[in-house]
């Protein structure tokens, strides 16, 4: 990925950021369990997929990503005029599970450590009582 792409996925998501915090004022959707998570822009600038995370179950995910999507063209016009790009792409909002993803792996991996743990101590010898 070149820095010039580099750096407008970066402007991207925190001007997006911020326009959800301006624009998502619609009862039903939690600012707080939304985060952008990165923004990846085609090599043409003319689109980018808008990776968020939402906390909470699939389906908060999913109505909260549907409220976003009808929101699509105001926060791209509120971006337009906010940054000087020769093109705002066009803006695809899509969940991101992986933080979702990396916990999963992580609860796995502390069972394991958890049950190699308790193994440890069921075959240690059992301490003899001092007389």
């Amino acid at each position: 990925m070149s820095r010039r792409i580099a750096r407008v996925n970066e402007l991207l998501k925190r001007e997006i950021a911020t326009e959800l915090y301006r624009v998502m004022n619609e009862s039903g959707f939690d600012m707080a369990a939304v985060t952008v998570t990165r923004v990846i822009t085609s090599p043409d600038l003319r689109h980018a997929r808008v990776m968020v995370s939402v906390r909470g179950d699939p389906d908060t995910g999913q109505r909260m990503l549907s409220l976003m999507g009808r929101h699509r063209k105001a926060i791209q016009h509120d971006i337009n005029k906010r940054t000087s790009l020769k093109y705002t792409p066009h803006l695809d909002f899509q969940l991101d599970t992986s933080i979702e993803q990396g916990d999963h792996v992580l609860a796995i991996i502390a069972e394991m450590e958890q049950a190699e743990i308790d193994n440890e101590e069921e075959d240690a010898p059992a301490e003899e009582p001092y007389e």
